[in-house]
């Protein structure tokens, strides 16, 4: 069984919203603020090189689909190579390749796409959605980078999840020079039934 893996930039305060600026929010782009060091930069890679496939919600996949195709080199490559599986009601004819929408019983497809050959199966930000998979017990790994600022306002990482959910820390370490931290946790799996139609 492939594994649903969530990878975030977070603040000390929670705060997921806009960490590159692209969307413009008042308090966005923090992510550049500090160096994360060639540690910071092996851990983006090895958990995307570790992964043949993306699932996004709809905001993030256009935020990406908007940025990715026109990159080139190891990474964006991969990227742009990589199945892409996006959960929406709403949108139509996506162009980035290797895209498939996922317009219901997200369950269901995510146990088709769990069973089939291949690596991790990766999440960046898609915050509605990561809260959907976490409350369905669907995630098997939180990879998180976290920048020392505390921005006071923002969509939150766990703002809006139905329970609370426990976490085993699986490795913490510093990168950089200015305080960046990567953590690895675990969840602690409850015995839940995750088919049925769950999108929000």
């Amino acid at each position: 069984m492939r594994r649903i893996v969530v990878t975030e930039f977070v603040t000390l305060d929670g705060v997921m919203e806009d960490p590159g600026g692209s969307e413009k929010f008042e308090r966005g782009g923090w992510v550049f603020q500090f160096h994360r060091g060639p540690e910071g930069d092996k851990f983006k890679d090895d958990e995307l090189f570790a992964s043949d496939a993306a699932l996004f919600g709809r905001q993030t996949y256009q935020g990406f689909a908007k940025v990715w195709p026109s990159r080139s080199g190891e990474f964006a490559d991969h990227m742009n190579g990589m199945a892409k599986y996006v959960v929406s009601t709403t949108l139509k004819n996506p162009e980035w390749k290797n895209t498939t929408v996922i317009q219901s019983d997200l369950g269901q497809e995510l146990s088709n796409i769990r069973s089939m050959p291949g690596k991790d199966i990766l999440v960046a930000g898609s915050a509605q959605l990561v809260q959907t998979l976490m409350d369905h017990d669907l995630v098997d790994e939180l990879r998180l980078m976290v920048f020392p600022v505390v921005l006071g306002k923002g969509k939150g990482l766990f703002n809006n999840t139905n329970d609370k959910h426990g976490l085993q820390l699986v490795e913490a370490k510093p990168v950089g020079t200015e305080g960046v931290l990567t953590l690895i946790y675990h969840p602690q799996k409850k015995m839940t039934d995750p088919r049925g139609d769950f999108i929000k």
